[in-house]
C-alpha cells in the first residue's frame, strides 16, 4: 500500500467517505495513513508494504500513541479486528487515496492478530 494524494484532497475524501459510510470515524483513516508512514520507516521502504507489515505498524504506532488505551481508541473509531483495518485500507484504495498491487487483498488483514491478546499483552507489561 502507498499514499496517492495531497493532504487537502485526503481530508475532503475522508469527509465524503464518512458521509457515505459512517461505520468508521475519520480519525481511523488518518491513523491508517500515519501508520503507513510509520511502517514504511520501520521496514525501511518508501513504497509498497504488505498488509501484514501495515498491521504490525498499526499495532506498534497504536501502542506508542495511545498506550493501554489503544484498543479503546480503536473501538471508538469502529475498529475491533484487524479485518476492520483492511476494510479501511480498501475503502481508501477504492477512493484513490492509497494504491495496491496485484498481490494485495482484503484477506491479507483477516485475523492477523487478536486485539485482546495484542493489546492486553502490552497492558500486562505495565503492571
Amino acid at each position: 500500500m502507498w499514499y496517492n494524494s495531497s493532504i487537502m484532497d485526503f481530508y475532503q475524501s475522508v469527509q465524503q467517505i464518512c458521509k457515505m459510510n459512517p461505520r468508521y470515524k475519520a480519525d481511523a483513516y488518518e491513523f491508517v495513513m500515519q501508520a503507513l508512514a510509520f511502517s514504511q520507516k520501520k521496514f525501511i521502504r518508501s513504497g509498497h508494504i504488505s498488509g501484514k507489515e501495515l498491521l504490525e505498524g498499526i499495532k506498534d504506532l497504536g501502542l506508542e500513541l495511545y498506550g493501554p488505551m489503544a484498543r479503546t481508541v480503536f473501538a471508538h473509531w469502529g475498529i475491533t479486528t484487524t479485518s476492520d483495518f483492511g476494510q479501511i485500507v480498501f475503502i481508501m484504495v477504492e477512493q484513490g487515496l492509497m494504491s495496491k498491487d496485484d498481490r494485495d487483498s482484503p484477506d491479507d488483514f483477516n485475523n492477523v492478530y487478536d486485539f485482546n491478546s495484542a493489546f492486553d499483552a502490552f497492558n500486562s507489561k505495565l503492571t
